[in-house]
């Protein structure tokens, strides 16, 4: 395990290159984290760093596509803050963006906070903490250069390629009583028309949820009424570029879209 002192001289690392823009082959060797604990220990120092606030919570990897993106074999969790969330509709800056893909999502808004527990958490334990079900769009980037080549202990230390989140309004449609496993969101993108499936986020988007309430679990953290947990692409992330506008229709739970400049 990585010390306190090395924890926060990796964080700082990773912030500075997060603030201007720029990226890194890899954090030095006495930084890198070993483990996913020491990942986890390096993004928890990022939180107290922010300009914002924490918001909520974004899953990475939980498609295969996702997966062999970043060339992990499983899912990652990752902080999303106040001030990195852009409003439906708006405009997002491709500055600093390599990763260059958007992704459409299933988010849910915490209406009971979780705490950490010895027993795991259920599935639907996890759904009655639950207020709401919204359309996202996540925007994805890494601070590593070759962020397929980083290994999953440093993309969790980068924040699991949080960069740029998209929350849609509250479904109002009865989210409960639909199956969202072969729920289909349409995804239009410069002229082009997409196709993305539920199944696609670890099997069923509300075991992602409860995957992630498991992981905070695991790590001591409360996931707390209020917060937001996007879980993962349904869609092969889609390539964007500057000019750019995503629309994603999840049809009876709502649209959510966002340009880019």
């Amino acid at each position: 395990m990585l010390g306190k002192d090395h924890i926060a001289t990796a964080s700082n690392v990773l912030v500075k290159h997060w603030r201007d823009g720029t990226k890194l082959g890899a954090l030095e060797t006495s930084l890198r984290p070993q483990s996913r604990a020491d990942g986890y220990a390096i993004q928890a120092a990022l939180e107290t760093q922010s300009l914002g606030k924490l918001f909520g919570w974004k899953i990475a990897a939980t498609s295969e596509a996702g997966q062999k993106h970043i060339n992990v074999a499983g899912p990652l969790a990752g902080r999303i803050m106040s001030d990195t969330v852009i409003a439906d509709g708006g405009t997002a800056s491709m500055k600093g963006n390599e990763m260059r893909v958007g992704e459409p999502e299933f988010a849910f808004r915490m209406g009971h906070d979780l705490p950490p527990r010895a027993a795991s958490y259920s599935v639907d334990e996890v759904l009655a903490a639950v207020e709401s079900l919204h359309p996202a769009i996540e925007i994805p980037d890494s601070r590593f250069a070759d962020f397929a080549s980083a290994g999953e202990a440093q993309l969790i230390a980068d924040n699991a390629c949080a960069h740029l989140f998209v929350l849609g309004a509250a479904t109002s449609a009865n989210w409960r009583a639909i199956d969202l496993v072969d729920e289909r969101p349409q995804i239009t993108l410069r002229g082009q028309h997409y196709t993305g499936h539920g199944k696609n986020v670890l099997g069923d988007p509300r075991v992602a949820l409860a995957w992630l309430a498991n992981e905070l679990r695991g790590l001591g953290i409360t996931l707390r009424a209020g917060e937001v947990v996007t879980t993962g692409t349904c869609h092969p992330p889609l390539p964007i570029q500057a000019g750019d506008y995503f629309a994603v229709d999840f049809g009876v739970l709502g649209k959510v879209s966002v340009g880019f400049a």
